[in-house]
Order: structure tokens, then sequence, then C-alpha cells
């Protein structure tokens, strides 16, 4: 019986249906891990996760089953055992589980037994669960799996305490929200210690995933509560970890504590690394985006810097009649600031024809939202005209206080392929352009210094679709519009409890009617990263036709 144990966590990206260059990927690790026992891998490495649908197909399965087989063969050279997460079929029946692989084949699976069916996570519909699993054997001590959901219930560990693990090893794919990572440690982890005692290592991939973006973290902590460990986030690492049983049990050697991004850092970082990863792993050469002077677009900007580096960010201002000198210097500006390409187009001659188009079915009518939406519409065709054109995805770049209420034009400046800012709120925006300007992130490739001119973040919003046009002449102030969102939105609190905070009855009833008509165009608006608890499409799912009202 062996009183020490050496155990590499991987935390690493992966790519969803890439089988065999996850595989690869594996193997490389398991290479520059070198004298370990094990090696360790997030939930689901194999395939990826989360694969949804895909997961259903039956040649995926297979696939898998042969790949992870042949990681199996591999270990019959004598290194490190590899515990690997994937698919498994068992009585017609799928699972989502783990597998340890040690001296050339498969030593043990263990299956998932909680099977999360909230917010952004539907396993239910896929998997079957697995009984409550028990410990597995390996090299004299007694490892206990239990799957991500799994230790957010007592009962899994629990069980496997009194069948005998001596400690836990729990594989994840815990995606990112906004304060998840305290929730993690003090509400989870340090809480199953408590109740068996014994120590548990938390393994979490890193890297986007269409709407979800996987932030690591990962850590131990020991039987008595204590972090032994803490991994960076946002960043791809190889941890090794040291074990030594004592007369009280298995005990993690202090390891390297790393520091976690702060608030706003931790937002401004899961946008980068979703876009990041959404456009490398769809093939995307680069983005294109209309730089207005607002906040909005600036921002994304930054993102997108951040992200791909400067060479693979087109920014293009496309102004109108009504468009600000001020916006046109503060959009150069960004853009030099920032060191991308920058191109203007001014859109008044399509306005002109397009004027000349209605003109006869328009007559004797006023002008009105109708106009100031086609000036959208142009920008949004020759945005994409450009993306057709040279390759570059198109990003959008309203944020979810707009999305919210429909303060933005379907087909124009919602066309596009991805929104880093869907889910951040406009106070959330102006919280990272400050951030940004004082602060370069350590995964980000963009320069120092203010890249957001202040006179963008100073000015008052404006569309810019006729003369003095601001977003207070169609909406609360943001700080009070933001409130009630929350409330709204976040909270799910009726009209009643929002205005029991302090807030206008009308404006509320108002903001709630218009966040329900907003839903159909939600419902067409592209994908973009998940920060909070409830973004829209994979955690709050309305139906567009429906007569509920709160008040």
């Amino acid at each position: 019986m062996t009183d020490t144990l050496s155990i590499t966590l991987a935390q690493v990206n992966q790519t969803v249906g890439d089988i065999a260059g996850n595989a690869a990927e594996i193997l490389a690790v398991r290479a520059r891990a070198g004298k370990v026992d094990l090696v360790a891998f997030p939930e689901m490495q194999l395939i990826g996760y989360p694969a949804e649908d895909l997961i259903l197909k039956p040649s995926l399965i297979e696939r898998a089953q042969a790949e992870l087989d042949r990681l199996a063969q591999a270990t019959n050279d004598g290194g490190p055992a590899l515990l690997v997460g994937s698919v498994f079929v068992r009585d017609g029946a799928l699972h989502n589980g783990v597998a340890l692989l040690d001296g050339g084949r498969v030593t043990a699976t263990r299956f998932k037994h909680e099977l999360p069916n909230y917010g952004t996570f539907d396993e239910k519909r896929l998997f079957t669960p697995g009984p409550l699993p028990e410990p597995v054997l390996f090299r004299g001590a007694m490892l206990g799996l239990p799957i991500c959901e799994d230790i957010w219930h007592p009962d899994v560990c629990r069980h496997l305490a009194d069948f005998g693990a001596g400690l836990f090893l729990c594989v994840n794919g815990s995606p990112y929200e906004i304060e998840k990572d305290v929730l993690r440690i003090e509400g989870v982890a340090k809480r199953r210690a408590a109740d068996t005692g014994l120590p548990l290592a938390y393994l979490n991939r890193v890297g986007g995933q269409d709407e979800l973006v996987f932030d690591g973290a990962s850590f131990v902590v020991n039987g008595d509560g204590k972090l032994a460990a803490q991994m960076a986030d946002w960043e791809v690492r190889e941890t090794r970890t040291n074990w030594t049983r004592t007369a009280k049990g298995w005990n993690c050697d202090r390891g390297e504590v790393e520091r976690l991004a702060d608030h706003p850092e931790d937002v401004y970082c899961a946008m980068v690394l979703a876009l990041r990863d959404y456009v490398n792993k769809n093939g995307f050469p680069g983005v294109v985006l209309g730089l207005s002077g607002g906040i909005d677009s600036a921002a994304c900007a930054a993102i997108a810097v951040d992200a791909l580096g400067p060479d693979r960010v087109w920014a293009v201002m496309l102004p109108s009649r009504f468009t600000s000198q001020s916006s046109l210097d503060d959009a150069e500006a960004c853009a030099r600031a920032l060191g991308c390409r920058y191109s203007t187009i001014p859109i008044q001659p399509a306005v002109a024809g397009f004027d000349a188009m209605l003109e006869d079915d328009f007559s004797g009518t006023q002008v009105d939202t109708t106009e100031e939406n086609i000036q959208s519409r142009i920008r949004g065709v020759s945005l994409m005209a450009l993306s057709n054109k040279f390759g570059p995805m198109l990003m959008t770049t309203g944020n979810k206080s707009e999305m919210s209420v429909g303060y933005a034009t379907i087909y124009g400046d919602m066309a596009g392929g991805y929104n880093p800012l869907k889910d951040a709120y406009k106070m959330t925006v102006f919280g990272v352009c400050d951030w940004r300007n004082r602060n370069v992130p350590r995964l980000g490739l963009g320069p120092a210094g203010m890249v957001i001119p202040q006179n963008i973040i100073d000015k008052p919003p404006s569309a810019e679709l006729r003369p003095d046009q601001k977003d207070e002449d169609s909406l609360p102030p943001y700080p009070v519009l933001d409130a009630i969102l929350m409330g709204l939105v976040e909270h799910e609190k009726s009209v009643e409890q929002v205005v029991a905070e302090g807030y206008d009855h009308d404006t509320v009833v108002r903001i709630e009617r218009l966040l329900h008509l907003a839903e159909y165009k939600r419902r067409q608006a592209p994908p973009g990263v998940k920060l909070g608890a409830r973004n829209f499409g994979r955690d709050r799912r309305y139906p567009i036709t429906h007569k509920f009202r709160s008040a």
C-alpha cells in the first residue's frame, strides 16, 4: 500500500467533436507530465462538453470508444495512468462518465449520478444517471470519482466516504458565471470536505464553447477545509499535486495558490476567451465590426483585439448625415489606440437610394423609426458584404440592457455571427471599459494604455439615427434601467416587487412590456457569451407568444 501519490491536474481546452484532436492533446499532456502516478482531465474531455444532441449520433459514440481504447493502450508503457471523461453505453443507455486507464487497459469506469437539468444544463434529456458510485482502487489508494454535479449534492460524496474513499478527485465541466468561483470553493467543495473529512481536488476545463465559457480555476481543499492549491483562471495549466497518507488520512501537500481575477476583470476575460475560441474553432480569419464612436462598439473592438490581436480585427465607421464629428473622431482614435485596421464607408448614398425607392409608397407618411431602422439595416448589409467578400466574422455589439427592451434593429445592428456583450448590461460595459483602460488582461493580445477614449465613456449614449438623439429619450437612465432589469430578468421579480424597491410604477410596467415584446428579436439574435445566471437563450427561455403580465 502506497503512502504517496502524485496527480497532475490538466486544466485544458477542448473542441467538441474533435475526438482525435482531443485524444492527441491528452497524450501530449501525459508526455509532459513526466513521472507522476496519474494525469486527470476534465469532464467529457475526449468528446468535448457540452456536445448537446451531437452525443446522440452512434458514429460519435463508436469513435469515442475506439479512441478511448487507444488511449488505454498507450498506458502500457509504465508511465502515468489517465483519468478521462467520455460518453459510455451500458445496456443501451448513454452515460456521462470517467474511465481510469492504466497498464494498457480500462481498469474502471464510473458514471455521473446527479444529472443537472437547469439553466444551461439539459443532461437528463441525453443521459441516464449512474448508480451511486463506489471508490476505485488505484495504486493502494481508494479514489472517489464524483463528476461535476455529484458534489453539489451531499449524497454522492457521503456514499463514497462510507465505502472507503480516501480522497475525492472531481472532474468538471463547470461554465463561468459571475462569482461562481467563490460558490464552488466555499459553498460546495469545503462543505463536502467538512461532511466527510476527506480532501477534494476540483478539476475544471478552460475555454469557450458557443455561448459558454469555462474559467478553469481548479483547486484542491484538504479535509480540514484549507486550500492546498489554486490554479489560475482563464489559462490552460498543468499542475502536479503531491499527496501523502497520514495518520488522519490523505492530505495534499501545499502547492501554488494563484490569484483569481477580480470583478470586472473576470467578466472581461470571459468575453475575450469566449470570442477567441468561437472565432478560432470555427475557422474565421478574424472579425469585422461597426465602430460607431459609442461605448458598446468600442468595448467590442477592445475585446476583439485582446482576443485575436490587432491584425485580425477590422473596424468600420459607417457614418450617416446624423453622425457627429465627435463620433467620427472618437471612432478613429479608438481604432488607432487599438492598432487595428480602420475604414470609413459613408452610408448616405444608400440612404438616398432607399428614400427614392420607397418614395411613392411612403408618400403622405411621417418620418419615424422606419427611416431610422433603414440606416441600421444599410450598415448591417454593408458589414455583411465585407464579411462575405473577405471572410472575417461580423461581430454585433448590442448590450443586454438594449436587447432586453428591444432597443436594437433586427436585420440591422443585430446582424452578425457573435456578440461578446450579449449578456453584459450597460453598466457592466462601462465597468469593463474603465478596467481595460487601466489594465491589460493576462490573456490579452492588445496594447496597454487608454484604448477606449475617455470621451466615448463620458458622452451620453446615442444611436445617432436622428438629430440630437439620446438613448434616454426612449429609455430610463441606464443605472435605473439596469436595476429594473436585474429584478425582472435575473431574479424573476414581479412589477410590484420591483416598485417596492423604489422604482416608478409606470416605468417598471413599461419595461416589463418591452421585455416581453422583444422576445422575438432575441430569438433571432446571434449567440454571445454567458456571464450571469440568467442569460437569454440558454438560461431564460420564454415563449414569444403569451399574454402574461405581472401587473
